[in-house]
């Protein structure tokens, strides 16, 4: 026999193996990049999910744009950016690809009105003078129609940034001193402005495409009378001595138009796109027209 068979306590003296579990760690120096990873995988996911619709605006010149960083806003709102910007196939256009938040992506329809705003000096007024620093942006006017990725921008801001307006043409055979910005007044107040003026179909007479706000459209009816202020209204007469217009030294170097409506049956109110002539000067009959017109409250506008 042998010792384990004749001992049995040297079976029991035997020393016993221990198994150790090895546990797996991470040197430390992998926490850093593994955090930035992780913090910069949400990021790229938040920015996705901010983001939805992607459009195309093609327009003719684009200086100043910058891909990644200029926005698109609508009312002072940053609703989209700026992700490309290249030549259209034939050369003559400049096709920018933009992405629209999903808070703005309901602009996206047809109708909608996208425009470069940069510094811009018009009759009476100055624009776009925060973009001096921080470069252009692109300015949107929505639509009503249906959805659509894909417009044609315009070559200026509009002068009319509201659509709920009363569109009238103005004709007249010559527009001196008006232009596009130039105000239209009724008593001295500013009601309206012209947004567009071109040559008619015939080449005789200016069309000059108008706006009236409007909390001020009842004021324009079919016998309205509209006329230049524009420059200086000087008469001189023995008896009555110097006299000078001040609502035309006003309006000398901005221009300007005014407008009278009789007073006594109420004739018609126009309707979008409603002729008027624009007379030189006023009938004296017109300057002393009163009619009592309600005018609308702001808080219904």
């Amino acid at each position: 026999m042998n010792d384990i068979q004749e001992n049995p306590k040297v079976v029991e003296e035997l020393p016993s193996a221990k198994v150790r579990r090895t546990k797996w760690t991470v040197p430390v120096i992998w926490v850093v990049p593994l955090v930035a990873a992780v913090v910069a995988g949400y990021l790229v996911f938040d920015r996705v999910r901010e983001y939805g619709t992607t459009i195309t605006i093609r327009f003719k010149d684009v200086s100043g744009l910058k891909t990644g960083r200029t926005p698109i806003k609508y009312r002072g709102v940053n609703i989209g950016e700026v992700t490309d910007v290249e030549l259209s196939e034939d050369r003559r256009q400049v096709l920018v690809k933009a992405r629209l938040r999903r808070s703005g992506a309901s602009v996206a329809r047809e109708g909608t009105s996208f425009w470069i705003v940069r510094p811009e000096v018009a009759a009476g007024s100055v624009t776009g003078l925060g973009t001096v620093i921080s470069g252009p942006e692109i300015g949107v006017l929505p639509g009503s129609g249906k959805a659509k990725s894909e417009f044609v921008g315009l070559e200026s801001s509009p002068v009319v940034l509201e659509r709920n307006v009363l569109k009238i043409v103005l004709l007249s055979g010559n527009v001196s001193s008006l232009r596009p910005g130039t105000s239209i007044y009724y008593r001295g107040v500013e009601v309206g402005a012209v947004h567009d003026i071109r040559l008619g179909r015939n080449a005789r007479a200016v069309e000059l495409r108008a706006y009236i706000k409007r909390r001020y459209a009842n004021l324009v009816r079919e016998d309205s009378m509209f006329w230049n202020v524009s420059g200086v209204d000087v008469n001189f007469g023995l008896l009555r001595g110097l006299e000078v217009n001040m609502e035309s030294l006003r309006s000398l170097v901005l221009g300007g138009i005014a407008f009278a409506t009789p007073p006594g049956p109420k004739a018609a109110s126009p309707k979008d796109g409603m002729l008027f002539r624009l007379y030189e000067k006023p009938e004296q009959a017109w300057l002393d027209w009163s009619p009592d017109i309600p005018i609308a409250p702001e808080s219904e506008i």
